[in-house]
């Protein structure tokens, strides 16, 4: 297991819907990935109700903060074909998606790197990702944070793994 697993299970839990399971976790999050603190404090001390429409805000009602991967670099014809192979990967893993969201959704690509060691998913889609990690820092919100700490863990481009 990779020494970024437990990062990379905190980070798809802090982007994934604040429902009310949420709040609950925060103290495990806060501890188990300090990377991770500065969105989790904020996250804390945010009403819920507030949380979630952030959330809404900024994942649902804007394309431009995509969290899903092939959104950020395929066309629609070439995406399924991405979506295809992200469930490839999932099973070549032993793993069968079986998510609610599509296979490409970064909390579960992160999901899957924590659980496997397998960042490859990740490093492909780096450029989106930083992409993702800008224009989150751009609308101001703290949800930046925790692009940048997945961000920091990926190699740059050039950097053998």
């Amino acid at each position: 297991m990779p020494s970024d697993a437990v990062l990379y299970q905190a980070a798809a839990l802090c982007l994934t819907y604040p429902d009310s399971d949420f709040r609950a976790r925060l103290p495990l999050l806060r501890e188990a990935a300090p990377q991770l603190r500065e969105f989790v404090d904020h996250a804390a001390v945010t009403p819920a109700r507030d949380l979630a429409a952030h959330y809404v805000q900024v994942f649902d009602f804007s394309h431009r903060h995509s969290l899903y991967l092939s959104s950020w670099q395929d066309g629609e014809a070439r995406r399924e074909m991405s979506l295809v192979r992200f469930k490839d990967v999932y099973r070549a893993a032993g793993l069968e998606f079986t998510g609610e969201e599509l296979p490409d959704f970064l909390p579960s690509v992160l999901e899957f790197a924590a659980r496997t060691g397998d960042i490859d998913l990740l490093t492909e889609h780096h450029d989106a990702l930083k992409q993702l990690r800008s224009r989150l820092t751009d609308f101001g919100t703290p949800y930046a944070t925790v692009l940048d700490a997945v961000c920091a863990t990926l190699p740059t481009a050039g950097t053998q793994i």
